[in-house]
Formats: C-alpha cells, sequence, structure tokens
C-alpha cells in the first residue's frame, strides 16, 4: 500500500486536489495497490465524495464537542468522510507522549484508524506500545530527499523495524525520500506493508508516471 500526503502543496490543495486524488485512483485500479490520500482536513469531504480510495486526515486534536476554536476534532474528520488519520508526523509531532496517548485514544474512540510516525527505532518501539492499525519509521532527515532514501541509505534500520513490527502485529510504513521503483522494493522485500509518499509524487510534473514507478516496485 501506498499513503499518499498531500501535505499543504499547492498540487494538494483545492481543485488541484480533486485532480490528484483522481490520478491515485486511476493508478490504484490500474496496478491493484491500495492508495490511500492523506489530506488537509478542510479537502477531505469532496476528496471522499470523488474516489473510491480511502482518504485520511493529516491530523486531529486531542479534544471533543466543546469551545476549542480552531482545533480539528475527530467527530468532524469522520463526518466528512475520513476514514483514518495520521499521528505524530515529523512535521506535525505531538509535544510528548501523553498528548500523542490522548489523540490515540480519540480516534480510536470515533472508530479512525491510526497511522503512527517514528523518528527512530526507541520511538517506534514507543508508539507501537499504543496498539494503532499501522506504524511507519520515517526519519525526518531524509523526509523530501532527491538524492538519498530511507531504502538506500539504512536498510539494516528498516529491518530491525520490520522485527519491531512483526513482534506486535502491526503492519509496518517505511517513509523517507522514497522516490524510485527500487526504493520502494527494498522497502517491501525487507518485510515492510507499504509506504509513506509526498513530494516526489505532489511535485512532480507527471505524478501518474511516477505513481506508477513507485507501485511498480510492489512487483517482484
Amino acid at each position: 500500500m501506498i499513503y499518499l500526503n498531500f501535505k499543504t502543496y499547492e498540487s494538494g490543495t483545492g481543485r488541484n486536489a480533486i485532480s490528484m486524488a483522481k490520478i491515485a485512483e486511476e493508478v490504484s485500479i490500474e496496478t491493484g495497490i491500495k492508495i490511500i490520500l492523506v489530506v488537509q482536513p478542510t479537502e477531505i469531504k469532496e476528496i471522499s465524495h470523488s474516489v473510491s480510495n480511502e482518504v485520511w486526515s493529516q491530523h486531529i486534536d486531542p479534544v471533543g464537542y466543546g469551545a476549542h476554536t480552531g482545533s480539528i476534532i475527530p467527530e468532524a474528520v469522520i463526518s466528512a468522510g475520513a476514514v483514518g488519520t495520521i499521528l505524530n508526523h515529523s512535521e506535525n509531532r505531538s509535544d510528548n507522549i501523553d498528548i500523542l496517548k490522548k489523540e490515540f485514544a480519540r480516534s480510536k474512540e470515533v472508530g479512525l484508524k491510526t497511522l503512527i510516525f517514528a523518528k527512530d527505532l526507541e520511538e517506534l518501539n514507543i508508539v507501537s506500545n499504543l496498539m494503532p492499525d499501522f506504524i511507519s519509521y520515517e526519519p525526518p532527515a531524509l523526509i523530501g530527499s532527491r538524492d538519498a532514501s530511507v531504502a538506500s541509505s539504512e536498510p539494516d534500520i528498516i529491518l530491525k523495524a520490520t522485527l519491531i513490527s512483526k513482534k506486535v502485529g502491526i503492519p509496518l510504513i517505511v517513509g523517507a525520500g522514497v522516490h524510485s521503483t527500487q526504493d520502494v522494493s527494498i522497502c517491501v522485500k525487507l518485510g515492510a506493508a507499504g509506504i509513506a509518499v509526498a513530494s516526489d509524487i505532489m511535485k512532480a510534473e507527471y505524478p501518474k508516471k511516477e505513481l506508477l514507478k513507485l507501485a511498480n516496485g510492489f512487483k517482484f
């Protein structure tokens, strides 16, 4: 599976977000590879009504109904059509484990699936104990890199991450600089269930071509 994070790129905002979502849907249908769309909360409703792919929120806040101006409550993203949320991404990290636990608890309370990111193996062990639906190893230093990827730079760490994943029985998603068929193939051969990607697709001149290239990494 591929988690495609739209972040706040221009290509993932407004009408462009719908176009990107439809490209991802086309690739899913053509290749049989599940592509999960991780989008800004403001885009969830329109995208979830436009494509058949799962749509996830980029974040939720650990609060509920009430006086929480500016917060993103999980009830709202579910109502808009999201089926899951990512948590603890390196660009929006939880302040501490107690905050993350609250975010996770609120997500599970309303039935949202969860993917929790970890910056290193120590943190991966910690977040895996929460028992989310998916865990992700994504070293921040390699995010968005075109010169190196987690697959080319840290295959030994990916292997150790997959051992943690297997121990707790939670599928592992690997990300950071993934931008080639070979990158994906290495991650999957080492035991990852899927990859997380953003800039390689969202900044591509031909995003469908790039997505097809990554999808081919699952075939070996």
